[in-house]
């Protein structure tokens, strides 16, 4: 379950950063504050997921 919702963060992140690259691009704000909101997203899934790694043992 852990390996799954790693993987599931890194998408997420990697999904965020192509959607704010792509509304800076064209400069359209409103995408790029949703890939911003997406990366966050993916970065806090991926904190947890460390955090849990480290009471683990």
């Amino acid at each position: 379950m852990a390996g799954d919702q790693k993987a599931k963060a890194k998408m997420e992140q990697a999904k965020g950063k192509t959607k704010e690259t792509a509304g800076r691009a064209v400069g359209n704000e409103r995408m790029t504050a949703e890939g911003r909101a997406e990366k966050a997203k993916g970065d806090a899934r991926q904190a947890k997921e460390k955090t849990k790694d480290a009471f683990k043992d």
